[in-house]
């Protein structure tokens, strides 16, 4: 049975521009081959930001502007990993972003999986130690995401002085990730190799106590990023926003093609074909890409405190973090009431997508799913067992990314701001702050937002002795 489309024209005229051209492939290869990883505090993010800016501006949005955001950056120096016990043996190493200069021995206690009951099960042993866990995001069977700035948290909890991320996929080296929270980190963390990473695991298992030297001259210091918006303003209600975000930084070890720049070249293209093909939409639709999301959602949480006023008046925020790597569904950060209308919507667009519920904390939604905003982002839904695969290695490069996945994402983003720009009998309204707080303390997320607390607790008390 056919759905009647009341947008089928403008559908038309906007998937046959976005089917057809290659502005998505032309941007991404600028912002990858150009510009490098666009890593915070690098000359590559500057020359990004403009660069978007530009494109935004060349589109026909209004209101187009950088907005400063103030943080504490962090330059890689040298690293080095050395055994010293029972043998002599250098490893290849890297630090994780924002970790401290180091200059330590210490021995190893290996958590495996790193999943909380394995902190708990070896608590008695972690203090004084350096942890090694790998990077398996479900371990032991989780439900939710591990995430590795969790590990690296838990470590600190237990008293380790050291933390080792072990990739645990093969032949992509070792994978990089933050560790700090807007600042220098406590205790230094590196990343290694899976092959390394294996080698240091079964030297353990056969010879008992492995013990290391780390030595590393990273550094940190105050710098200024910015986040990147244009509007297409609306007719009727041009108050309400309906918003699509996604950073474009990258970490400084890769071009960052798949995660984030798929999505950010996405979410230029459906700003490029909306100002293009609809004259004026009743609401505003806002388009905002953000800087330093890779070491701790700092753009975005930036935007959240600054535009609070504005907050009620945020009809939707969809988030757009690496969309054009891959086929999307349509993931509501726990906005039942939404599903429905998003799935007749699907029917209507004769477009492929399910459905979902679900939420983490690591990406641009959640500063404003935590200040009640509705919020989605394009993902998988579902239950998903894998990782990053070559994500945040030096092998995310511009090979990796397909151009019709680029079109699917840039195509359906565009389609569905339209419909809720124009949809009158909008379900969802911004939640108040216990409901926000309901949510967390559900069964799927309390233990994490109870680690969350107890690390906060951790770090102002660190941070108050000095």
């Amino acid at each position: 049975m056919s759905i009647k489309n009341p947008f089928l024209s403008l559908d038309q005229k906007i998937a046959g521009d976005v089917f057809t051209a290659t502005e998505t492939m032309d941007n991404l290869t600028v912002l990858c081959d150009d510009f490098g990883s666009r890593f915070s505090g690098t000359e590559g993010e500057r020359l990004a930001a403009e660069f978007i800016k530009s494109k935004l501006a060349e589109y026909g949005l209004s209101n187009v502007h950088l907005e400063e955001v103030d943080y504490i950056s962090w330059t890689r120096g040298d690293a080095r990993l050395k055994i010293i016990s029972p043998i002599q043996k250098d490893i290849p190493c890297i630090t994780l972003p924002h970790s401290p200069p180091a200059n330590l021995e210490g021995a190893i206690i290996d958590l495996g999986d790193g999943s909380p009951s394995d902190f708990d099960r070896l608590a008695a042993d972690i203090d004084g130690k350096i942890i090694m866990t790998n990077s398996i995001v479900h371990p032991g069977g989780s439900k939710r995401w591990i995430h590795r700035s969790e590990k690296y948290g838990r470590s600190l909890l237990a008293g380790a002085v050291g933390f080792i991320f072990v990739n645990h996929y093969p032949g992509y080296g070792p994978a990089t990730g933050s560790i700090g929270a807007g600042g220098e980190a406590p205790i230094p963390g590196i990343s290694v190799a899976k092959e390394d990473g294996d080698f240091l695991e079964r030297l353990i298992q056969r010879k008992g106590e492995v013990k290391i030297r780390l030595t590393s001259t990273d550094c940190c210091r105050p710098n200024t990023s910015w986040n990147i918006i244009g509007d297409l303003p609306g007719g009727q209600h041009p108050e309400e926003i309906v918003m699509l975000g996604c950073h474009y930084d990258g970490h400084d070890i890769s071009q960052g093609a798949t995660d984030p720049a798929s999505g950010a070249v996405a979410l230029l293209e459906a700003a490029r074909v909306l100002a293009k093909y609809t004259a004026t939409l009743p609401r505003t639709v806002r388009f905002v890409l953000w800087g330093i999301e890779e070491i701790g959602l700092l753009g975005s949480n930036a935007y959240v405190k600054t535009h609070a006023d504005e907050l009620n008046h945020i009809r939707f925020y969809l988030n757009m973090d690496s969309a054009g790597a891959r086929l999307n569904d349509v993931v509501f950060n726990q906005w039942t009431e939404l599903q429905p209308l998003f799935e007749r919507w699907g029917a209507e667009m004769a477009h492929e997508f399910a459905v979902g519920q679900s939420l983490n904390a690591h990406s641009d939604h959640f500063p404003f799913f935590m200040a009640g905003v509705p919020t989605a982002g394009l993902e998988i839904a579902g239950e998903q067992r894998g990782g990053r695969g070559y994500g945040h290695t030096r092998y995310d490069t511009l090979d990796k990314v397909q151009l019709s996945h680029l079109r699917e994402a840039s195509a359906l983003a565009a389609r569905l701001a339209l419909r809720v720009a124009g949809e009158e009998n909008w379900p969802a309204a911004r939640r108040d702050e216990q409901a926000v707080l309901d949510i967390l303390d559900g069964p799927d997320y309390r233990e994490e937002a109870e680690f969350k607390e107890r690390l906060q607790a951790f770090r102002k008390k660190l941070s108050a002795t000095g």
